[in-house]
């Protein structure tokens, strides 16, 4: 007898399994979370949950054929990547 999948829910990983899955700490994935880096999750409840294939189509957004590949998409590093306030010059005062 052959299983037959296809009419059964995408698979959802929650945080641990999920950096396991794209190989990063979970400390990496949640701050991907925080900053809008990461690949795309859901919560059910109070749980995040991430879709295996949007975790593999967010590897594959930083696929490259070679090192100098200029098409190549980037995925950024778990960091803010542009300020939301600019910044103010300190000390000065009216």
């Amino acid at each position: 007898m052959s299983a037959n999948y296809s009419d059964l829910p995408p698979r959802y990983l929650r945080t641990p399994d999920a950096s396991r899955f794209v190989g990063l700490s979970i400390r990496t994935l949640e701050k991907h979370r925080i900053y809008g880096t990461g690949p795309r999750y859901s919560k059910l409840g109070g749980r995040v949950v991430y879709r295996v294939d949007e975790l593999q189509a967010w590897v594959e957004s930083g696929a490259r054929a070679h090192t100098s590949d200029t098409t190549a998409g980037v995925v950024p590093a778990a960091a803010r990547q542009s300020p939301l306030i600019p910044p103010t010059s300190r000390g000065s005062r009216r």
